[in-house]
């Protein structure tokens, strides 16, 4: 059998949404069903050893891979959303944006104190949603066991805004 190169799988496209942004699309991974196996195989396989509770996952595209990571895991998973979506009572962080700011909700009861956290997303860019996600996390006084991407833009560094956790990233740009 012919060995899938995930990176092959992502699109890219010059000018969106805006004139000198190179987007990276996920959608012609998602739309084959051996590189999407193959990717949620991978980076739930990279976890499985560590008893993760709960996945959490940034919306949009973070939910598709948290869900079905957290399937794999035996997890369960937890919604991180823009402000307003969630319908329980929340808690909120405020994160920079590169033009300004934007906040990130999750429910008060999603995690318990202690609780194993993996928490999920499609892409690695600066790590400011990320490292949002994970002030969330630890409000909740949760364990942070790693945080993990699709897809890392190693251009822009995010990692440096995550340095205080376990980083693991499918596919680098």
């Amino acid at each position: 059998m012919k060995k899938i190169e995930l990176a092959d799988y992502i699109r890219s496209i010059a000018d969106f949404p805006k004139k000198g942004i190179l987007f990276r699309d996920i959608t012609t991974l998602l739309k084959d069903k051996k590189a999407f196996k193959k990717a949620i195989d991978l980076l739930a396989d990279n976890f499985k050893n560590k008893k993760i509770d709960y996945v959490v996952a940034v919306e949009s595209r973070g939910f598709i891979l948290g869900g079905a990571i957290a399937y794999r895991l035996g997890a369960g998973f937890v919604p991180v959303r823009k402000k307003g979506k969630l319908p329980y009572k929340t808690i909120s962080v405020t994160y920079e944006l590169e033009y300004g700011t934007d906040v990130l909700e999750m429910h008060v009861d999603a995690l318990c104190k202690g609780a194993k956290v993996l928490i999920i997303d499609d892409l690695l860019a600066t790590g400011g949603t990320a490292k949002a996600v994970a002030q969330l996390v630890e409000k909740l006084e949760a364990k942070i066991i790693g945080i993990a991407f699709l897809i890392e833009l190693t251009a822009l560094k995010g990692r440096d805004n995550l340095k205080s956790y376990n980083v693991y990233s499918l596919i680098k740009f």
